[in-house]
Order: structure tokens, then sequence, then C-alpha cells
């Protein structure tokens, strides 16, 4: 497996499970009455704190222990880490971005529409978040797929 795919594979399972939690919440709210304000403001700060410190977290273990397997196969005491990028690379990075932009946009579009229609404020902003990561999600997935099939 590539550095770009490690990467990639990280941010696809660290943004899945910020997901999974934050429908979970966000479903939990709604069903117990609590979708209030504070209780939305706390989830978007847990989600994005979560974001960032597992995503990071994510990376360095992954490529530690991926650098331990290589030492250990190899026996090399300096394994190379073939981190370069080359044109092949950022075109998979660009189709991928153009997807989670054009998923966030549409998502966008579909959450100022429900402000729109009468709907809550608090209900527009979860609504772009939860675009937000199902994009990230999609995009992770369209560049896996890309670099699985070889482009």
């Amino acid at each position: 497996m590539s550095f770009q795919e490690k990467n990639i594979s990280v941010t696809l399972v660290s943004f899945s499970i910020i997901l999974t939690f934050f429908v979970y919440r966000v479903l939990q709210m709604v069903q117990t009455d609590s979708f209030t304000s504070q209780n939305i403001f706390r989830l978007w700060g847990i989600v994005i704190v979560f974001a960032i410190i597992v995503t990071v977290v994510g990376m360095i273990l992954t490529h530690i222990v991926s650098a331990i397997v290589i030492v250990i196969q190899t026996g090399d005491d300096n394994p190379e880490i073939e981190d370069i990028e080359d044109e092949r690379d950022k075109l998979i990075d660009l189709k991928g971005t153009k997807i989670t932009y054009s998923i966030t946009s549409i998502g966008s579009f579909f959450a100022m529409l429900t402000f729109a229609l009468g709907q809550s404020p608090l209900i527009m902003f979860t609504l772009l978040i939860f675009f937000g990561l199902v994009a990230q999600v999609i995009g992770d997935i369209t560049r896996l797929t890309l670099y699985r099939r070889g482009f």
C-alpha cells in the first residue's frame, strides 16, 4: 500500500467513524427532544476536535506501525518511505477533491433550502456539517478506488 493510500485509508476510517457518531447523536437528540442549540454546539465542537485528533493520531500511528513492519520484513534499519507525489497522485487527488466539493455544494444548497422553507438555523447548520462529513467520506472512497484501479 502506497503512502498516499495509507493516508486516504486513515482519513476514510476516521471520518466514517465521526459521521456514524454524528448521525447517531443527532438522531438520539431528535428522539429525546434534546435537539437544542447547546447540545448541537457541543456536538459540533466534539466532531471538529475529534476530526483533528483522530486523523492526526491515526496517520502517525499508521506510519509508525508500517515502518516497523517494513523494518521487520526487510531487516533494513532505515526503510525508505515512498512519499513522493507524481502527476498521477495529483490527478487522483484533484478528482477526489472535485467530487468532495460537488457533494458539499449540493449539501449546502439543500441546507440553505431547509432554512428558506422555514426550518430552524440549527437544522441548516447541522445539515452543513452532515454533508461536509459525507462529502469527505465519498471523496476518500473515490480516491481509494482510483488508486486501486490504477487510475
